[in-house]
């Protein structure tokens, strides 16, 4: 006797987990390329659609499993159980757990935009970039600290904002980057002409 296996058909409930799932993973994904305040704000019908879905599904998948135990969908299990995942590796990814130890931090705040550079022991470099309606990014870049100087091997920044030495003055708590005529660091305080050592 050859034993008939019943296949479950997807119902309407596992699609809505799929595109709820898809959907507020590929908004997580955008903190990469910009922030995610920034993609709510130019698509927010669609990201706040994607949101309420999530929620909805998430509640029903809740309720599912304290109803069914065991009976509930696979396919709405996966879906969420994914999203955990991906916010779990995101958070990690944005903490300093993986990341070599802060030797310095400084920051420049201009009209629109804070510049925090954070060196790290292993030679590494971070520049992230905040800036008006959540903007955000990070650039990341190599260095090496000769007496007094910071000198990029990559700078951490993909134009000529941030030069490729900074000379440290901490008797003002600074990083200085402006140089006058003759090539020596200008080491009067002005707007936009360091960053103040955290």
């Amino acid at each position: 006797m050859v034993a008939e296996k019943t296949q479950r058909k997807i119902s309407g409930y596992d699609i809505v987990a799929i595109i709820s799932a898809v959907g507020l993973i590929g908004w997580i994904v955008t903190d990469f390329y910009g922030g995610m305040i920034i993609w709510m704000l130019s698509y927010g019908v669609i990201i706040a659609s994607i949101l309420i879905l999530y929620v909805f599904s998430f509640l029903d998948t809740l309720i599912s499993l304290i109803r069914r135990g065991k009976g509930i969908s696979k396919v709405k299990l996966t879906a969420h159980g994914i999203v955990l995942l991906v916010i779990l590796g995101f958070n990690l990814h944005h903490s300093e757990f993986f990341k070599s130890e802060r030797m310095l931090t400084a920051i420049l705040k201009d009209d629109l935009f804070h510049y925090r550079l954070i060196f790290r022991e292993n030679g590494n470099v971070e520049n992230h970039v905040s800036g008006f309606f959540g903007f955000s990014e990070i650039h990341r870049g190599k260095y090496r600290i000769d007496n007094e100087l910071v000198i990029f091997s990559r700078k951490p920044y993909d134009n000529n904002f941030i030069p490729d030495t900074l000379l440290i003055d901490k008797n003002q708590n600074a990083l200085f980057m402006d140089k006058d005529s003759e090539g020596n660091f200008r080491t009067e305080k002005e707007w936009l002409n360091h960053f103040e050592i955290e």
